[in-house]
């Protein structure tokens, strides 16, 4: 008979005895190991068009735009999404002493990069991990089918919204006065 084994589960110190590498991202969430590399130049224009906006929205309403902060929320938890926005008071709340964030924002955003895992981890794990986390809005960015997927917090989960096409607005109860066209996500 073959013993039962279970996976190995992460923690944060295992990723601290790694060697460094900056071509290499990693996360971990619930103590499974996601390891990619640095996503498509495509990629991170998307993240820059996105930022871009949301930083002029919030140089009127306050907050802060951030591309890839590292989030590490428990000993297995540890993320880089994409972008976030963070309002001022929940900033207070989230960031230790050294600049870190130890919870999470109210806004994050995902671009897919290609792969299965990939795409598991952004919209499954992930979206599991911030739901937990209180995340209020969670936006899935799919530069190939150039579309954005929006989840909401309802009921102590995020909960599937709608799917936007280039042709729509993107407009949000979290962030007054804000519309996006989604056309100028991807517009290049």
């Amino acid at each position: 008979m073959n013993p039962i084994t279970s996976p190995v589960r992460w923690t944060i110190n295992d990723l601290d005895a790694l060697p460094e590498n900056e071509e290499i991202y990693r996360e971990i969430i619930a103590g499974e190991l996601f390891v990619t590399r640095a996503p498509h130049w495509k990629h991170q224009h998307i993240i820059t068009n996105i930022s871009a906006i949301l930083h002029d929205w919030s140089k009127r309403h306050g907050g802060f735009v951030i591309a890839s902060p590292g989030i590490i929320s428990s000993q297995v938890d540890s993320v880089i999404p994409d972008l976030i926005w963070v309002s001022d008071q929940r900033l207070k709340k989230i960031e230790d002493q050294g600049g870190h964030f130890t919870g999470f924002p109210e806004l994050v955003i995902e671009v897919l990069s290609a792969g299965e895992q990939n795409i598991y981890r952004d919209k499954q794990a992930k979206l599991k991990l911030y739901s937990q986390g209180s995340v209020q809005e969670y936006w899935i960015v799919d530069r190939f089918n150039q579309q954005l997927e929006v989840y909401r917090q309802e009921r102590g989960q995020l909960m599937f919204f709608k799917t936007l096409k280039e042709t729509d607005q993107l407009t949000s109860p979290l962030l007054p006065e804000f519309c996006l066209s989604v056309s100028e996500i991807f517009s290049q």
